[in-house]
């Protein structure tokens, strides 16, 4: 079972690797494996009737499978070296952009034709925002919808199928160096192949850092973003997501000076649970097809904390306080924005009085009781800070779920061609640490994939 190139991961990283290599030589013999399940199989068991919160399944189908983590995303590729992910640090500015609308193409035509693209340029919300302390980043950005993302997904899985061989379920356990190449263990199974990608996404973060740990590549710490998921009625910010869809607005407090900052805006979306490694913490989707649309627009607002000496784990401290959050709401804490400021935990009937219908079946609670201090008074404050350019955004029935954490793989040691000190070993994706976002992943797939074709 010798290949020329193994993928390990069919997250937006993996599939576009196999996509490109396939599309530059179709003779290559490329096996992609995957933890998770194929497309179709996907499907989390909360119902909102029978099963309402995460039962821990062994492989969360949210977050593993073939389209990754960001398979019932809400599909938004940003189009920006100005946030997603450092890929152009190591690849050039130019290039980076380049692949990024590359991919874009190759979204739109699998399925993602007619959908928007907005952009930043020439807004007046950026002087608004300036005005009261805050920064819009700028970005193109397309936004597919979890529909058409999972058609788009769909539709390059069966161009795919019959030329790049798949294998779902399949846990690797092992990278080992051989002469020639590399030596790929899953259970009882050994591949071998001449190049190796490695793209496990941001839920594979333990498991690379093992793999480097046992390969002597050299890592640094990277950061860990904690915050929570804000939902309200999407009239009130839809003044920001008409124009731009996704604003990414950054705010420093004037307590600590720390940066607080919008990610992942839903308009007219929901809120979701998510399990990483064995942790429930919460994200948002939103859909392209109106009759799949809400009455709330939900986004994150996230701090981020890097740590240096003598603690240097940064993901150790995201799940603590994720793990501090299911122990005590058994899974995503809500909470009323009016009852945070209050210094008192949210109950049923206050939510149900309010005039923000939760989109997400979560226990009330006190998010006071999980977030530190300094995290949780920057998020206040940035709270305050978006009601200046978004009015409704601090009324007492905003809804807070929490945590939100979003883990970062330690950044792995590559140089330009995203290769490690072991020639023919590619680490891309957000499991290098180096990515991200659904466009850079994507971009950094490419990117390998013709260093490898071209040698």
């Amino acid at each position: 079972m010798h290949y020329d190139v193994i993928i390990i991961g069919a997250g937006p990283g993996g599939i576009f690797s196999a996509y490109e290599l396939n599309r530059l030589n179709p003779e290559l013999k490329v096996l992609v494996l995957e933890k998770g399940r194929p497309l179709e199989k996907r499907k989390c068991p909360i119902d909102g009737k029978k099963i309402t919160k995460c039962i821990h399944c062994e492989t969360c189908s949210i977050m593993s499978g073939f389209g990754g983590a960001g398979a019932f995303s809400d599909g938004k590729y940003n189009i920006t070296n100005d946030f997603g992910g450092t890929l152009y640090e190591y690849i050039g500015k130019k290039e980076a952009i380049e692949l990024m609308h590359y991919v874009d193409q190759i979204n739109l035509s699998h399925g993602g034709e007619g959908t928007k693209l907005y952009s930043t340029a020439g807004t007046d919300i950026k002087k608004k925002c300036m005005q009261n302390k805050l920064k819009l980043l700028d970005a193109s950005v397309r936004h597919l919808g979890t529909d058409i993302n999972y058609v788009v997904l769909q539709n390059i899985f069966a161009e795919l199928k019959d030329k790049v061989e798949f294998r779902f379920g399949t846990m690797v356990d092992k990278i080992s160096v051989i002469e020639g190449g590399y030596d790929i263990q899953a259970g009882d199974d050994h591949y071998t192949c001449s190049k190796c990608i490695v793209s496990v996404g941001r839920s594979g973060s333990k498991w690379m850092e093992t793999v480097c740990k046992d390969l002597d590549i050299e890592t640094k710490s990277n950061r860990v973003d904690i915050g929570v998921r804000v939902e309200l009625p999407a009239v009130i910010f839809s003044h920001l997501t008409d124009e731009l869809y996704e604003s990414k607005i950054v705010y420093r407090t004037d307590k600590f000076e720390d940066y607080v900052r919008t990610f992942c805006m839903n308009p007219k979306g929901s809120v979701v649970a998510e399990n990483t490694n064995g942790i429930v913490t919460v994200n948002g989707h939103s859909f392209e097809d109106p009759s799949k649309q809400t009455e709330n627009t939900n986004f994150a607002l996230l701090v981020a904390k890097h740590f240096s000496e003598p603690f240097k784990d940064s993901n150790g401290y995201g799940e603590s306080i994720a793990r501090l959050s299911n122990m005590l709401g058994g899974g995503v804490i809500v909470q009323r924005f009016g009852d945070l400021v209050r210094g008192r935990r949210s109950n049923y009937k206050r939510i149900a009085e309010g005039f923000v219908t939760p989109t997400l079946k979560a226990e009330p609670g006190d998010l006071s009781l999980v977030l530190p201090k300094r995290i949780l008074d920057g998020i206040i404050e940035m709270i305050y800070a978006l009601d200046r350019i978004a009015p409704g955004t601090a009324n007492d029935d905003t809804l807070l779920y929490g945590v939100e954490v979003k883990f970062y793989n330690m950044e792995v040691k590559l140089d330009s061609n995203l290769e490690t000190k072991h020639k023919g070993l590619y680490i891309i994706g957000d499991g290098s640490g180096v990515t991200h976002s659904l466009s850079h992943a994507s971009a950094s797939g490419v990117y390998v994939a013709r260093q490898i074709v071209e040698i």
